[in-house]
């Protein structure tokens, strides 16, 4: 009978420790996670270690966060108006960690609550620090553009005034350039110390704020982009005159070049036709030497067959041009 009732009793804590084990007293924390234990609305363990853990079941509620590192990727604002009223449109990043699992529970318990939380902190954050700044203390992040020394150009004759525009040009676009106290990064630190009293409240650690773009509204573009429109005009019309001047030096010195070559030509050719013409000469005064009569007739044959086809008629050859056609042949 004993025996009985001990089996019975080894049988009921057995049930009872299988009952317990299936309603899971125990569970994991993986690597990367913390979590709260919640027992009826209040925190009584937090966990910071992975490894398995005990818990009570039923009553016990474990509550997983991560222990990364973690990004909020902000949208693009609504237009911020600088301190000049110039209207600009921001987009930050953020990256930050669950520090204090225990008051990130109380404050926010959940990531999406967080990420809310974020949103509004660093955007009021971004927009006072914006409006108490100018826009070229948000658009740049040094003065590099007011070191960089005035190009020079190779000076060509006749170029020294295009030169000197060229040169003045660029000297007052720099000087447009007006230098930055801070600039786009020290705005940023400015965002962080702003939001980064504020985060531990929520159990958060802020790790940085970066920003990552800054546009223009569509105002202020069209207003620089003409601006820059009307400065690579003036750069332009200045090259133009500088290629126009070339131009007409070059045409200048072809003209001279070809004037040169068409007279060095021509004095060649008058050159070359004296020549010719004394060669011609001493050739008839050879030919008429070696035979006179027989060159006065060829000489005469030659005058007919251009002039005769020029004469309409012929009314006598009773003439010394015609002496040949009276002449009789030599009887033998």
């Amino acid at each position: 009978m004993i025996n009985k009732k001990l089996a019975i009793i080894l049988i009921t804590v057995l049930v009872i420790i299988v009952l317990l084990i299936a309603m899971g007293p125990f569970w994991i924390l993986r690597e990367g996670q913390q979590a709260v234990v919640v027992r009826f609305g209040r925190i009584v363990d937090v966990q910071q270690q992975a490894g398995l853990k005990l818990k009570i079941p039923f009553i016990d509620n474990v509550v997983r966060y991560s222990s990364k590192i973690l990004s909020w990727d902000g949208r693009a604002q609504d237009r911020i108006p600088t301190s000049e009223q110039l209207f600009i449109l921001v987009d930050v990043t953020a990256r930050w960690r669950i520090s204090d699992p225990k008051q990130f529970y109380s404050a926010v318990v959940s990531m999406h609550e967080a990420n809310n939380r974020l949103n509004e902190i660093i955007f009021s954050a971004v927009r006072t620090v914006i409006s108490n700044n100018t826009l070229r203390e948000a658009v740049r992040n040094s003065n590099l553009i007011n070191e960089d020394p005035v190009p020079q150009f190779e000076i060509i004759d006749g170029e020294e005034e295009v030169i000197q525009a060229l040169e003045e040009l660029i000297t007052r676009s720099v000087e447009r350039q007006v230098r930055i106290e801070r600039g786009r990064d020290v705005l940023a630190n400015e965002m962080f110390d702003a939001v980064s009293v504020i985060t531990p409240q929520f159990g958060i650690t802020l790790i940085d704020i970066i920003i990552r773009q800054i546009r223009y509204s569509d105002e202020l573009k069209e207003s620089v982009y003409n601006r820059m429109i009307v400065d690579r005009n003036q750069e332009a019309q200045i090259y133009r005159s500088a290629g126009e001047g070339q131009k007409a030096r070059w045409l200048g010195q072809l003209e001279q070049d070809k004037r040169t070559i068409l007279s060095e030509a021509y004095n060649t050719a008058q050159v070359i036709k004296g020549q010719a013409d004394a060669e011609a000469t001493r050739i008839f005064i050879n030919a008429h030497a070696r035979d006179p009569e027989f060159f006065e007739f060829w000489r005469s044959l030659e005058s007919y067959r251009v002039t005769f086809p020029h004469f309409n008629k012929i009314l006598s050859t009773d003439i010394e041009y015609f002496r040949y056609f009276n002449r009789q042949r030599p009887t033998r």
